[in-house]
């Protein structure tokens, strides 16, 4: 009898798989939790300094449920999408509250708790249970799509559902865990985005979009459409060498985070002066701009030296003297650190 799919990934995955990676080692549910949302639309290389200082820091599930967000979002600062480390605290505390700390390996349990999806769930368990599970993360989609060449973006829900239902068919009962482990490995080591490795791949011969020479054409292209452009001011605004900085509303753009005070209907200097603060020189800085997922941003900061203290500032948990030289743990901004970096480096501010 031919080997089966499972059979031929797992034989390539006993051979070439990853097995020392950093949440492999002292293998727990709440370290393979976390790993699974940083791994969220970001790659391996770029998770692992961060999950190794993260759980350096929080290396259990109550000492991360009973941080501060500041905490949180401070060690997840330059990893992008924030709501991920603002979903992870907040289900970490649901878990300590509803489940005694015991994190639950049931799918649709853990697709209850905020910020873990259908294939997140399912990674979670198969990986730290053995139990059956099926993932579809953009690795496996990537990897299903060029095999069966299965059409159309995988955001159509048409293609999705396909996707979904090849994954469920080709996912074994035994070795349920090193197979989920396997096919992600495959998209990422093999089945790569941009210059796979064909010849490396154990379905190399029976690839659909290998034998047609079609890779390029899946998994299908989003439609693109031109992202639309916001711009707004920043104020970088100083005392005595610390910088005002404003925490961002707990939902939304840059949730949660430290940034600086944007202004769109004052002028830099009405809204110092409605901080009863006094303006004594004030510059534009170089505008570049940040680009999210739906949209562009074009920043244009301007810098602004006070006189004044925090005594004319009536919300306080809303603004903080931040001090570059000795700064407390929060959670930044890109553009409070590229600016911040750039004055710093310049020798501008200490």
């Amino acid at each position: 009898m031919a080997p089966s799919f499972a059979d031929k990934l797992l034989a390539w995955f006993d051979n070439h798989g990853r097995k020392d990676l950093p949440w492999q080692k002292d293998k727990t549910p709440y370290r393979v939790w976390v790993s699974e949302i940083m791994l969220q639309q970001t790659q391996v290389t770029t998770v692992i300094p961060y999950f190794e200082r993260f759980v350096e820091r929080f290396p259990t599930i109550d000492t991360l449920a009973n941080a501060s967000q500041d905490e949180v979002l401070h060690h997840w600062t330059g990893l992008g999408y924030y709501a991920r480390a603002r979903n992870l605290h907040a289900a970490t505390q649901q878990v300590m509250a509803d489940y005694n700390g015991e994190i639950p390996l049931e799918p649709e349990t853990l697709e209850s708790l905020p910020g873990i999806g259908r294939s997140t769930a399912a990674a979670i368990v198969s990986i730290c249970s053995g139990k059956r599970a099926t993932i579809l993360d953009g690795n496996v989609k990537r990897v299903l799509a060029r095999i069966f060449t299965i059409d159309g973006w995988p955001g159509n829900t048409r293609t999705l559902k396909a996707l979904w239902e090849k994954a469920e068919i080709l996912t074994p009962t035994k070795r349920a865990a090193d197979y989920t482990q396997a096919i992600m490995d495959l998209g990422a080591m093999v089945c790569r985005r941009s210059s796979p490795v064909c010849d490396k791949c154990p379905f190399c011969t029976e690839c659909q979009a290998k034998l047609s020479d079609a890779i390029h054409l899946y998994p299908g292209k989003k439609p693109k459409k031109a992202l639309p452009v916001r711009a707004t001011t920043m104020l970088v605004i100083e005392a005595d060498g610390n910088i005002l900085l404003e925490k961002r509303p707990p939902q939304g753009l840059w949730g949660g985070l430290w940034s600086f005070p944007e202004t769109t209907d004052k002028t830099p200097e009405e809204f110092i002066q409605d901080l009863s603060l006094e303006l004594t020189t004030q510059e534009p800085l170089e505008s570049f701009r940040h680009t999210f997922t739906h949209f562009h941003l074009d920043i244009s900061p301007v810098r602004a030296t006070v006189k004044g203290t925090m005594d004319g500032i009536s919300d306080r948990e809303r603004f903080y003297w931040f001090n570059p030289t000795n700064p407390r743990e929060l959670g930044l901004t890109n553009p409070v650190t590229r600016v911040l970096n750039t004055l710093q480096s310049s020798g501008t501010i200490k």
